[in-house]
């Protein structure tokens, strides 16, 4: 009897023999960047309303990527919206000095809606 190869290629796919079955030889790339909130909001949403781009992005390896990608983006336009809200609202730092409560509130309504937009725009596509 012929000895089994440990390794083997076939049409661009790496199989290693394991026991006596050739199973794939995946090796996922490490993201080291967070994913992060917006990432982590992106990734329920995928594996809960869009299960085969999900798992096609996680077999591909490039989920996380994705995902961290996505949270840098977030999290800039999520600045951006806030501060564009609170000048156009005229929420500023002389507010917060002289009504604090009532700077607090603004700066709340104005990150609820921030947060609605971006997930609107960029979390639930």
């Amino acid at each position: 009897m012929e000895a089994l190869k440990t390794e083997i290629q076939e049409q661009g796919i790496r199989y290693v023999l394991k026991g006596d079955v050739y199973l794939l030889d995946l090796e996922l790339l490490e993201e080291s960047r967070p994913i992060g909130r917006w990432g982590r909001l992106h990734k329920e949403y995928l594996k809960t309303n869009r299960p085969v781009l999900y798992n096609a992005l996680l077999l591909s390896g490039k989920l996380y990527t994705l995902l961290a990608d996505l949270n840098e983006q977030a999290s800039e336009r999520y600045s951006l919206v806030v501060r564009q809200m609170a000048q156009a609202e005229g929420v500023t730092e002389e507010l917060k000095a002289n009504d604090p409560m009532r700077w607090v509130q603004a700066m709340n309504s104005i990150r609820s809606r921030a947060e609605e937009i971006i997930k609107a725009e960029m979390i639930y596509l």
